[in-house]
């Protein structure tokens, strides 16, 4: 699995113009689900989206976690995450799992955050055209790979 964290002061998801999800302060998330993926990387990367500590403290450093700050996660799936750039300029998406793969482990993921945070999350819609709207603050982006846990 692969992750885009970006800090946000604010972040939506709308479906031919119906917002869908919404959150203020805290954390969008695009999910990106690779035909390898398991139950284990569920559990590490939401463990690791919960616990990074990318908010500011009194003092300006970043040392709180989503959940210190009372923030909240909108979590959004992105096959293209998974995307092949080496040949041409067409990426391929091959990587990507197929939904009899990639929706339960979405799925999975949502019930894990919301476990995590100890409160709902936000979502997209899987599969769907969405459009998505959020504020950068920093900006912050971070991308982490279950399979290369660096």
């Amino acid at each position: 699995m692969k992750v885009v964290i970006q800090r946000v002061n604010e972040a939506s998801v709308s479906i031919e113009g119906k917002l869908v999800g919404s959150i203020q302060k805290g954390l969008l998330v695009l999910l990106g689900i690779e035909t390898a993926d398991t139950m284990e990387d569920v559990q590490w990367l939401s463990n690791k989206i919960v616990q990074m500590r990318i908010f500011d403290d009194a003092e300006g450093v970043m040392n709180w976690s989503v959940k210190e700050v009372g923030g909240n996660i909108l979590l959004v799936s992105q096959f293209t995450l998974h995307a092949s750039t080496k040949k041409g300029n067409r990426p391929s998406y091959i990587a990507a799992a197929k939904h009899d793969i990639s929706v339960p482990l979405y799925e999975a993921m949502i019930k894990q955050l919301t476990t995590d945070m100890g409160a709902p999350i936000q979502t997209g819609v899987f599969g769907a055209d969405m459009q998505v709207a959020l504020v950068n603050n920093g900006p912050v982006t971070i991308i982490v790979d279950s399979k290369n846990k660096e």
